[in-house]
């Protein structure tokens, strides 16, 4: 017995095709690397012969960003450094609630070439005031 099927009208089912695709592109989107988040544009790095990338990203990190002035960035929004101690307290009180305790927490300090180096130490001195003792500062690698 000889079976003879010609499929004539046959057509491809797009259907798995297109779950690969967006599962590929949830995945991607998943690993990506958002270590520009971090970043913000009114911030010039000051360059260092010393910087190097950090061999492994923080666990818990808190990003401020230090303007010319002495402001403060942080989530998103210009802070005095007189007004940036509620929010930091109330992101600390989020922290305890998921059992994490500020001293886990790392500061990464993100502070304009030309801002003043008091500036710096006004916000390390609150930081540690808050309980936050754990400080990166970032700084730009020297190009060659």
């Amino acid at each position: 017995m000889k079976f003879n099927l010609k499929l004539k009208n046959a057509e491809w089912d797009m259907t798995p095709m297109i779950d690969v695709v967006f599962l590929l592109i949830v995945f991607f989107t998943l690993v990506i690397n958002f270590t520009a988040a971090d970043q913000n544009e009114r911030i010039k790095l000051p360059v260092s012969e010393l910087a190097q990338p950090p061999a492994q990203p923080p666990t818990d990190p808190i990003t401020l960003h230090i303007l010319t002035n002495g402001d403060v960035i942080y989530e998103g929004v210009d802070y005095s450094l007189h007004d940036l101690q509620e929010p930091l307290a109330h992101s600390l009180r989020i922290l305890k609630y998921l059992n994490i305790p500020a001293s886990d927490v790392t500061v990464i300090v993100r502070a304009d070439a030309q801002c003043e180096v008091r500036h710096v130490f006004d916000v390390i001195e609150l930081c540690k005031q808050l309980g936050l003792t754990k400080n990166i500062w970032r700084t730009k690698q020297q190009e060659e």
